[in-house]
């Protein structure tokens, strides 16, 4: 058979009683110091950790700032030195496609002009008597009357204007001038000189011709 002891607890007054005593009694200088150490220990590693956070988040981000405006300026620097290049390149491609351009419309010139003196030869190899035309349309122009003139012709294109067209060529005093060339034609008078060959009107229009053609493009060109 199992025996019960009855047990007592101590009462509430004598509990209250022993932790009164207790809280109350003084902190000795050891433990003072030791919760002062403590605490100042604590405080001192938990400030530090916070300070060394934020310094490096204020940092980083301060850091960070200055690099992408370093980045930017450096970027623009060397986007202004290529759009320089860029542009020397592009004024150097201009001037070049001027220059072709201007080159081509002289050769285009020198080419008609060499076609034009061409045609002009066998025109008048077939047919020298249109050179008394010319005379005519240059006489007409001043004032002197066609038996006070003298026509000087090359010497082959005056005799064969003489032999196709006798009673036109004795309108006028025929000179043979051994200076002229094939189409060139002289008018000369006591009063006057003047020139109404088939080649100086082709140099006349040709130099119109490049005046228009490649004048022009001298002018806009840098």
């Amino acid at each position: 058979m199992i025996s019960v002891r009855p047990h007592r607890f101590p009462s509430l007054q004598r509990l209250q009683a022993a932790q009164g005593s207790s809280s109350e009694a003084p902190l000795s200088a050891e433990a003072y110091q030791q919760g002062w150490d403590s605490g100042h220990g604590d405080g001192h590693a938990e400030g530090l950790s916070r300070g060394e956070a934020a310094g490096f988040s204020e940092g980083h981000a301060a850091g960070l700032a200055q690099g992408e405006a370093e980045a930017r300026l450096a970027a623009l620097a060397r986007f202004d030195e290529k759009a320089a290049l860029m542009e020397l390149l592009l004024q150097q491609v201009q001037r070049a496609s001027d220059d072709f351009q201007l080159a081509l419309r002289q050769e285009v010139v020198d080419l008609v002009a060499k076609v034009a003196k061409q045609v002009i030869r066998c025109e008048l190899t077939l047919q020298p008597v249109q050179l008394l035309a010319l005379v005519d349309e240059t006489l007409a122009a001043t004032s002197q009357t066609n038996t006070s003139v003298a026509v000087h012709l090359n010497a082959e294109e005056c005799q064969r204007v003489i032999e196709l067209a006798p009673e036109r060529a004795a309108r006028w005093q025929l000179v043979a001038d051994p200076n002229l060339a094939p189409g060139e034609c002289r008018i000369r008078s006591a009063e006057m000189e003047a020139d109404a060959g088939c080649m100086q009107r082709l140099d006349l229009c040709m130099d119109q011709l490049s005046g228009q053609l490649v004048g022009e493009m001298a002018k806009v060109a840098p």
